[in-house]
């Protein structure tokens, strides 16, 4: 029986804290259901007591269906002159109701002694009543120890003090985290080896990529006894990033042959991480391993006349298993089984060897072209299958419409209405509506025309709203990349536009939405 080694995905915090993101709630909220679909074990939704956003998000989670995944909540350990049960910090960790609570405490002498400010004895009592305190209140604690490496390395003995006050107090996981990255895979090594020799509470480890050496030193922690190894999708985080879930989990479950995720999981990977990306609002990183466009792409003539006898030549797994495929560039050997793939999941039955298959592969490479990209916009993926292959229906067509942004006052915010024409069967529908600039004035213009005839669109929200520019150096004649998400009281979902003008390529995602969601009511 193959070992299974827990995967903690911190995206939704430690992730957060990378320069360029920002989630929103929603953002948030899809990435979980994300991770759940693919069966990461723990997800660390955030930090309730630091901001109100992600207070709401662990009253919102709770709403979601999660399967498989568990969330945790992230604090840290209580202030020094304040008693464990009035610490606000231990308060709002309690209020999020996880059945997993996460906490850091310091574990350097000179973290303790230059920040913190106590005595040495001091910062191992508040360590030990935070997590007694806890585990009265909840079914697991996970004890963070910060910069333990750091710490091990300047002074071992007390380092080693903190992580037993932690074992005492009842921590049912003590992840040894290198929070400043600095730890070469040797150091690694020896410490995990020491700890475990004194430590019988099962280890986790969380490893920043400063020196990039994460990926490498949460593989060495796991043959060194780990059982729990902490990371994020595409490795975004503070600074230069965390240990990358997308290079740990397939090197654990395919080179060394551990569990990390269920059955059949695995090969949506690449997709997870082209997801996370697109909420993100990030550029995908074309040479990332086992998920990036480049990872499994050909292009020396010696290289491709190898792959294509025996793809081993120059592959060191087989790209499928991650969800990726084997590309020859300049030629268009590459996408057909992606395509098949997510037919399946949206219940479209479509054939390998179909010309349905070749049309739509060449309309998707056509589109993509363009600048469209489909992670975090399944819902317009969706319609271009339907569209292709015959079996969409239109429920309007558009007229026209207009836009007017007008500022009256210098102090006044500008107010903005759409006036929009549409053709619904015979019937002709003129109104206009105003809004919180030009796209929410269109969606309300749109909505409003088209209620009368669907009532089903009266539930539907714009939750969330993301420009991309695409083309680099035409200042404000650049084409630019919409992604819309929508929602309903049961489901949410993602569209796309593309155009050089931001209300077209507005609109494009605005349609999807509605004729995404008249689809689903009127032709299940």
């Amino acid at each position: 029986m193959t070992k299974k080694i827990e995967i903690y995905d911190t995206t939704l915090r430690d992730g957060s804290q990378a320069e360029d993101v920002s989630f929103s709630l929603e953002d948030k909220l899809r990435i979980t259901e994300k991770l759940n679909e693919i069966g990461i074990d723990y997800i660390e939704g955030g930090w309730p007591g630091s901001n109100p956003k992600d207070a709401e998000y662990f009253k919102k989670v709770k709403k979601l269906k999660l399967s498989t995944s568990k969330i945790t909540a992230f604090g840290s350990t209580h202030k020094p002159k304040i008693h464990v049960n009035e610490d606000a910090n231990i308060k709002a960790l309690i209020d999020a109701q996880t059945s997993i609570i996460t906490i850091f405490g310091k574990t350097w002498d000179f973290h303790v002694s230059e920040a913190l400010r106590i005595p040495l004895d001091s910062n191992l009592i508040i360590i030990h009543n935070s997590i007694s305190y806890l585990k009265q209140n909840t079914d697991l604690v996970f004890f963070d120890a910060e910069h333990f490496f750091d710490g091990y390395k300047h002074n071992p003995t007390f380092a080693l003090r903190c992580l037993k006050a932690a074992e005492e107090a009842g921590a049912d996981r003590i992840v040894l985290c290198d929070t400043n990255g600095g730890t070469m895979p040797n150091e690694i090594k020896e410490i995990c080896l020491k700890v475990a020799d004194s430590i019988k509470t099962p280890l986790g480890i969380h490893c920043h990529n400063d020196s990039e050496c994460a990926v490498a030193n949460s593989l060495i922690a796991v043959e060194c006894g780990v059982i729990q190894v902490q990371g994020t999708i595409n490795g975004i985080g503070e600074r230069c990033g965390n240990a990358n879930l997308c290079s740990v989990i397939p090197n654990l479950e395919i080179k060394h042959k551990y569990t990390c995720l269920p059955e059949g999981s695995l090969v949506r990977l690449r997709d997870v991480s082209r997801f996370v990306n697109e909420i993100a609002n990030l550029r995908h990183f074309k040479r990332q391993p086992f998920v990036g466009d480049s990872a499994f792409a050909h292009k020396g003539g010696i290289h491709v006349s190898a792959v294509r006898r025996h793809s081993q030549t120059y592959e060191h797994i087989q790209p499928e298993l991650v969800g990726n495929s084997q590309r020859v560039l300049v030629s268009d050997l590459a996408g057909k089984s992606n395509i098949l793939r997510k037919a399946e999941e949206f219940g479209i039955h479509l054939k390998a060897d179909s010309h349905e298959l070749q049309l739509i592969l060449d309309k998707l490479k056509d589109l993509e072209h363009q600048g469209f990209q489909f992670e975090g916009a399944e819902a317009s993926f969706e319609l271009l299958l339907k569209k292709e292959m015959g079996i969409y229906r239109r429920f309007f067509d558009l007229i026209g419409f207009r836009v007017i942004a007008e500022k009256r006052k210098e102090k006044e915010e500008p107010i903005t209405e759409a006036t929009i024409m549409v053709k619904v069967g015979k019937t002709i529908e003129h109104t206009a509506a105003t809004g919180n600039g030009p796209v929410n004035a269109l969606d309300n213009a749109l909505r409003k025309a088209l209620e009368k005839f669907y009532s089903e669109l009266k539930t539907v929200k714009l939750h969330d709203y993301k420009v991309r520019v695409l083309t680099a150096g035409k200042g404000t004649s650049a084409k630019v990349r919409v992604l819309v998400e929508s929602g309903d009281e049961e489901n949410k979902w993602g569209t796309v536009g593309v155009s050089e003008n931001i209300i077209e390529a507005s609109w494009q995602a605005l349609v999807d939405s509605i004729e995404y969601k008249l689809l689903k009511e009127r032709n299940p």
